[in-house]
């Protein structure tokens, strides 16, 4: 699969540098280069949406209509949300793709993992869309990394991966672990 990275930051190497693994075909982008933002997005058959959330409207355009679009965007800082959200809703309505919201729950050395498994378990990455070939493809592409894809409901539901990121990111930075408040059954 080809697959456009809108971005050039941590979430786009971690995650490009594993599908490629993978076998995929990647594309990064950034505003560095002129052009390079719709050269991905025309690029990919999947596009990833990971640049900084206050910039991820001004990103997108309509050329993503029926595409499929991952957002691992987090609109907070320090743990505090920041700006209109939900955020993935937005960039659904903005640019007509199919949008998915995965990968935000995770800090991006995560990623780097090959594969991310702790205490034996796979990493289990939540989904939140509304267009069942969209959700295949990210699942394809959560599996792709060796780890489990679980269905998060709808995309009105990525409100609420967004708001849990926050509150996790909050805790790290107060240097808890937040792994421990879900523990297994």
């Amino acid at each position: 699969m080809r697959i456009g990275i809108l971005g050039a930051g941590g979430m786009a190497d971690a995650l490009g540098t594993q599908w490629r693994r993978a076998g995929h075909q990647v594309m990064t982008s950034s505003r560095r280069n002129e052009g390079s933002f719709a050269r991905a997005m025309e690029y990919g058959d999947a596009v990833l949406l990971a640049v900084p959330s206050h910039a991820a409207l001004d990103v997108v355009d309509g050329s993503l209509k029926g595409k499929v679009l991952i957002d691992c965007t987090n609109p907070s800082v320090g743990g505090e949300l920041t700006g209109d959200h939900p955020l993935a809703e937005r960039v659904a309505v903005a640019t007509g793709a199919r949008v998915v919201k995965a990968f935000n729950l995770c800090h991006v050395d995560v990623w780097r993992m090959t594969p991310p498994v702790f205490g034996g378990r796979p990493l289990a990455v939540p989904l939140c869309g509304d267009d069942e070939e969209a959700l295949a493809v990210a699942r394809g592409l959560v599996e792709d990394l060796g780890c489990t894809p679980f269905d998060g409901g709808g995309l009105a539901r990525a409100a609420l991966l967004e708001v849990t990121a926050a509150f996790m990111i909050g805790l790290w930075f107060k240097g808890l672990d937040a792994q421990a408040i879900a523990p297994p059954l």
